[in-house]
């Protein structure tokens, strides 16, 4: 056995133990209630070390890669504290500025990212664009040295938590006029910023937010990498972003069916636990065999983007993505199912994940997005949009 697999399993067995004392019911359910943050769990998590293991040493890192970030988040998630912030700072934020940041970028942010005393958000999503980088309105324009940003923004998670967004722009190329995706980094502070909180029917500790960039002006340093090589540098952070969320996706499930396995052992109807019925046990052991399925995808997604595989991690990225989202939810509505009329009440805190899991089928990228991407490049199907 490796040493790295040994470490792999230690870490795995010291985050579910900070989990178990911030666990669903005891701790994030009432935060969530009253919209409050993680911040008592962030806090640990990063004095411990868990938060930035995927970010390089010399910043204070862990050197580890995307594999055990995500190892992190599902087991956070499978006590019900997965943290979405984790997604945004650390995976999506401190990868790409740690591969295409200048060494001034990388000694201001990720020592602070890679410790969690600085959390950046990610900004990419239009109201009339989604996610495609190529349809986006945000646009940055030269004056001088610096840079004015001019566009809007929505779906931003965190941002009230947040030192910086990494917002995606698009500049004009001078010699053909197009314009190309470009990342900026932007301190919530800076003026002309303005985030205003969107009314969300869910019950999470974390807000989403619409940001407005009013001619926001911006030092040249702003910039992250090479305009040019803007697209790369999405994807470096797009994939972690679904491996993540797969990753959450799966602890969710975990916490779901580990809820429905408790209940059914010890819930008796005639004598018998109603686990000993098939009509109990045998929708539970499919549910169990889609998450090891899902999280297998997951970690050959990691596994591929650690090893620097680019177009493979893409296409298991996506994958556990959707498998995590469709087994995540499949479980949970098993498991208020298993426990019957008690699964809709606070006591077993499951109902009031309902919302949580669902975010998957559609962030950070919807279902019939992962379908198009699968099509076409795993099939070789014409384009379909």
């Amino acid at each position: 056995m490796s040493s790295k697999t040994d470490e792999q399993k230690q870490l795995r067995a010291a985050v579910a133990a900070l989990a178990e004392r911030y666990n669903y019911v005891d701790y994030v359910l009432p935060k969530a209630r009253r919209h409050e943050p993680l911040t008592e769990l962030w806090q640990e998590a990063s004095k411990l070390g868990f938060l930035g293991v995927n970010l390089p040493e010399e910043y204070g890192g862990g050197g580890a890669g995307i594999y055990e970030l995500a190892l992190v988040q599902e087991e956070l998630a499978a006590k019900g504290c997965g943290l979405l912030l984790v997604v945004v700072s650390p995976a999506i934020c401190g990868t790409i500025i740690s591969k295409y940041g200048t060494d001034a970028q990388k000694q201001q942010w990720l020592p602070g990212i890679a410790d969690g005393s600085k959390i950046m958000a990610f900004g990419i999503t239009e109201a009339d664009a989604g996610s495609n980088s190529h349809r986006i309105s945000t646009v940055a324009k030269r004056d001088g040295e610096d840079w004015i940003l001019s566009g809007s923004k929505i779906f931003i998670s965190g941002v009230d938590q947040a030192d910086a967004v990494l917002v995606v722009a698009r500049t004009e190329d001078a010699k053909t006029g197009k314009l190309r995706p470009a990342l900026f980094i932007v301190p919530t502070d800076t003026p002309g910023f303005v985030k205003t909180p969107m009314e969300m029917d869910i019950i999470e500790p974390d807000h989403q937010f619409a940001l407005f960039l009013d001619d926001v002006r911006l030092p040249a340093d702003a910039l992250v990498g090479e305009p040019e090589a803007a697209l790369m540098q999405l994807f470096a952070g797009l994939n972690p972003e679904r491996i993540l969320g797969a990753a959450m996706a799966v602890g969710i499930g975990r916490y779901a069916l580990d809820a429905a396995v408790r209940y059914a052992g010890e819930r008796t109807v005639w004598k018998d636990p109603i686990g000993a019925h098939q009509g109990i046990a045998h929708p539970l052991a499919q549910c169990k065999i889609e998450l090891e399925l899902a999280k297998l995808m997951m970690q050959k997604a990691a596994v591929l983007y650690d090893s620097g595989d680019d177009f493979g991690a893409a296409e298991a990225a996506n994958m556990a993505k959707y498998a995590g989202a469709e087994a995540s939810i499949k479980t949970l509505d098993q498991a208020i199912q298993t426990h019957g009329g008690g699964g809709l009440t606070q006591e077993y805190g499951l109902a009031s994940l309902l919302g949580a899991a669902r975010i998957a089928r559609v962030a950070p990228v919807s279902r019939e997005m992962i379908l198009n991407f699968v099509s076409q490049h795993s099939l070789g199907l014409p384009r379909s949009y």
